[in-house]
């Protein structure tokens, strides 16, 4: 038996990143965001889903631009910050002593502490309601050695990233089981 219950966008698990921005005044924010996903290999786009009441939806929407920091299990308590803190009033890199590197393509800085960052164009912004979707390209990738295999390639393994669900933080287990399917 199932319930029936109120209409959610309900998937799990969903992505835990943290969004890098910079106004045009030169001030950077971070922000945890949770609706986000891939969009395109060719070229490379990804989504982020913004509700349109915080600082960075603001930013994003006026610069075209930001950084997706992939941040480790090991972050959960400044991951919770950036969630929690307002941009408006607190300086999210002072407070958590993150160190910022420069991105090469846009304004908005890389968190050197995430193991991959991704810098980001907006192509396409989409009103949805009480959020704006935002489409970008990936203009660059950048990859800690200790997650890259041999080839370059990045290491699934290697990566220790959390994910949002239930209202909760998730890590995401490593290892790979070879799963067949039933018989049919």
């Amino acid at each position: 038996m199932k319930k029936n219950i109120a209409p959610r966008p309900w998937l799990f698990p969903r992505p835990v990143l943290l969004l890098t921005t910079c106004d045009d005044a030169g001030k950077d924010n971070i922000m945890t965001v949770s609706w986000a996903g891939v969009a395109c290999t060719k070229p490379p786009m990804v989504t982020v889903s913004l509700r349109k009441s915080r600082q960075s939806h603001r930013i994003v929407q006026e610069t075209k631009e930001f950084v997706i920091n992939i941040p480790t299990s090991k972050q959960v308590a400044l991951v919770e910050l950036c969630g929690t803190a307002s941009g408006r009033n607190t300086d999210k890199f002072a407070a958590l002593e993150l160190t910022k590197s420069p991105a090469s393509r846009v304004a908005a800085p890389l968190i050197v502490e995430c193991p991959i960052n991704l810098e980001c164009q907006v192509r396409r912004t989409m009103p949805l309601g009480s959020h704006v979707l935002f489409v970008a390209e990936v203009l660059r990738t950048h990859v800690q050695h200790a997650i890259l295999h041999e080839d370059g390639e990045i290491d699934d393994d290697a990566l220790d990233c959390l994910a949002w669900g239930a209202e909760e933080f998730h890590k995401l287990m490593k290892g790979r089981k070879q799963v067949r399917p039933p018989s049919l």
